[in-house]
């Protein structure tokens, strides 16, 4: 039989890339799958899905306001057109397995499938679950973890399948991975705060480097500053003293397939940033993003931390200097940076996205998979 998945995720590029990571593993494991990708109108899928080659729905659904939550009745109000466009999409494909990588995108898909008897698939990336991961996890057939740290936060069904694979990330050698930039030649210091930037992360290295008074031997910075930062972030720069050791760079393509090029990395504590980093053993000075849901973030980056992979550090300017510190003692020991590698290539699981791909597809091969099976 030709295979059917429905895979839905987004909202933001943390759930998303999951949801296309998984979908381009199937398609390398089994070429005839059909697949189709559902995520929201307002998340950044309205802007991805249509450029990804693949079937694809948008719903209109709404997030959850935790701390504002007046402005739910959106949800409600949303509903009747979501539950509209989910009948659409099952008709459509009339999927085998439904797989969910998190955010409020997921939710009504595997809401459905779990309602319809469609076995239901939940892909968490962080090491505290999300919510519709915890709400959902005792009625579905699978659920793949990023962290293992996520299990004991968890209440599964008895017959749900707990794998701990790592997060599906897209690693050199999966696809193409095309890029324009040019790595600097020696050693490299990656700052990163995700596709778009972190105003936070950006602020706090211009404190730390404005005091700094040493600078690691044969090390070029390569400040990923987000498109919307970037002008501002280029200015400031040129007015430090190490002006000509730092390379700012809006974006760079294919970051997670390039990583073999980076030392070091200071960066926000996202899951799949982090993955990736993993994934190349890449060791890691962890910002947390304070505002992260549920504080994701921080529980991430402990997890690394406790590991021996990763350092964490907070925005606050009473830790001022603390950063840099950790940059020039690393630099300055290749044992010790070297430990830290080590320790985060553990962690890394490059093949995550084919071992996800592989149980997703013996579950939709089983007799609970081809249950209702019309080929």
């Amino acid at each position: 039989m030709v295979t059917r998945v429905l895979i839905a995720g987004g909202g933001t590029g943390g759930h998303l890339y999951p949801a296309l990571n998984i979908a381009a593993a199937l398609r390398r494991a089994e070429p005839q799958c059909e697949l189709m990708l559902v995520g929201a109108e307002r998340g950044i899928e309205h802007r991805i899905l249509p450029q990804s080659g693949y079937v694809y729905r948008l719903l209109a659904a709404e997030p959850l306001h935790r701390s504002r939550p007046w402005r739910n009745w959106r949800i409600v109000a949303s509903a009747p057109r979501v539950l509209s466009g989910m009948a659409e999409a099952f008709r459509t494909i009339k999927p085998h397995v439904a797989v969910g990588t998190g955010g409020y995108a997921s939710a009504p898909a595997l809401a459905w499938a779990i309602a319809a008897r469609t076995p239901a698939v939940l892909q968490e990336q962080n090491a505290y679950p999300g919510l519709v991961t915890r709400v959902l996890a005792p009625h579905v057939a699978q659920i793949h973890l990023g962290y293992p740290e996520a299990v004991k936060h968890l209440k599964p069904g008895r017959e749900t399948q707990i794998l701990e694979h790592g997060n599906p990330v897209a690693v050199a050698g999966q696809s193409a991975a095309v890029t324009d930039f040019e790595w600097p030649a020696g050693r490299t210091l990656l700052v990163t705060g995700g596709s778009q930037g972190a105003r936070g992360l950006n602020e706090l290295l211009l404190r730390e480097l404005t005091g700094a008074i040493h600078w690691p031997d044969g090390v070029t910075m390569v400040w990923i500053s987000g498109p919307s930062h970037h002008e501002a972030i280029s200015a400031a720069v040129r007015h430090t003293s190490w002006a000509d050791r730092i390379r700012v760079v809006s974006y760079v393509d294919a970051l997670g397939q390039n990583l073999d090029q980076v030392d070091l990395a200071i960066s926000r504590a996202g899951a799949m940033s982090t993955s990736e980093l993993a994934a190349a053993g890449i060791p890691a000075l962890l910002v947390p993003l304070p505002s992260s849901a549920e504080d994701h973030q921080r529980s991430n980056a402990v997890a690394l931390a406790d590991a021996g992979a990763a350092r964490v550090f907070a925005e606050e300017p009473a830790q001022a200097g603390a950063l840099w510190s950790s940059v020039l003692e690393l630099f300055e020991s290749d044992s010790a940076l070297r430990a830290m590698s080590d320790a985060m290539r553990a962690r890394g699981r490059p093949d995550a996205a084919d071992r996800i791909a592989a149980d997703v597809l013996d579950l939709a091969r089983s007799g609970a998979g081809a249950a209702h099976d019309d080929d």
